[in-house]
């Protein structure tokens, strides 16, 4: 099985979010399509472990947030790689609740969605919520959305590992040659790897540019995570 070949498929990136009781959570998910035009219908796929899951199940309900190309770093880091048992994950972004209650994402986004959850399909690991539409908005026509290819390519970022297209790192880098400039550090927290001889395209940093001789104020263009969240890998 050639694991690179998972990357030819396309998908874009998002909040999901829902509410039970005064409590709110979301997570970061490029596992979302829309299945049906009438009466419009979204499918979200989350990870049985993940918080939001019981509180979609406990809601019947859900909202999608469409991030942007340009969303900040901190907002993939906090949705994406952390864990709503250990913190508010909306607090110190902009938000709003829709009509159904559900807490919406609205900072670094160009769209947003509003499901009521109307059936659910167990496939293992991971729940396939369908939603239908009860209300949206378009935030900003002008902007691109945030496609996971350029999370990937331009980021370079990782599925977090409750993701549906999660591929184990280590699997990857055996399955690829060695052909790796020496250099190459690895943020702990989300699992982005910067390579000198690529540098970092979202922050500044032309190729070539070492590890070592990044400034001080350099954050990971993934999740925002400082240079002392780095180690060595290659």
């Amino acid at each position: 099985m050639n694991l690179e070949a998972f990357f030819k498929l396309t998908y874009g990136l998002f909040i999901v979010a829902a509410k039970k009781e005064d409590k709110i959570n979301g997570y970061c998910s490029n596992a979302i399509t829309q299945v049906t035009a009438e009466p419009p219908q979204i499918m979200v796929c989350c990870h049985k472990n993940n918080l939001t899951c019981e509180y979609i199940l406990a809601s019947n309900a859900f909202s999608i947030s469409v991030l942007s190309q340009d969303a900040h770093p901190d907002i993939i880091g906090t949705f994406g790689f952390k864990s709503g048992r250990d913190t508010n994950k909306f607090d110190g972004f902009k938000y709003i609740y829709g009509n159904s209650g559900m807490p919406i994402l609205t900072q670094d986004c160009v769209a947003w969605f509003e499901c009521e959850l109307v059936n659910t399909v167990d496939v293992g690991t991971h729940y396939m919520f369908i939603g239908k539409v009860i209300d949206n908005d378009l935030l900003d026509k002008d902007k691109d959305a945030l496609t996971y290819k350029y999370y990937r390519d331009k980021k370079r970022g990782f599925s977090p590992k409750n993701s549906p297209t999660y591929i184990d790192k280590e699997e990857l880098a055996a399955e690829k040659s060695k052909s790796m400039t020496k250099g190459i550090y690895e943020c702990c927290v989300c699992g982005y790897r910067y390579d000198p001889a690529i540098g970092d395209e979202v922050g500044g940093i032309e190729p070539g540019i070492k590890f070592g001789d990044l400034p001080d104020n350099w954050v990971c263009p993934v999740c925002g995570a400082s240079k002392e969240e780095f180690k060595l890998v290659e």
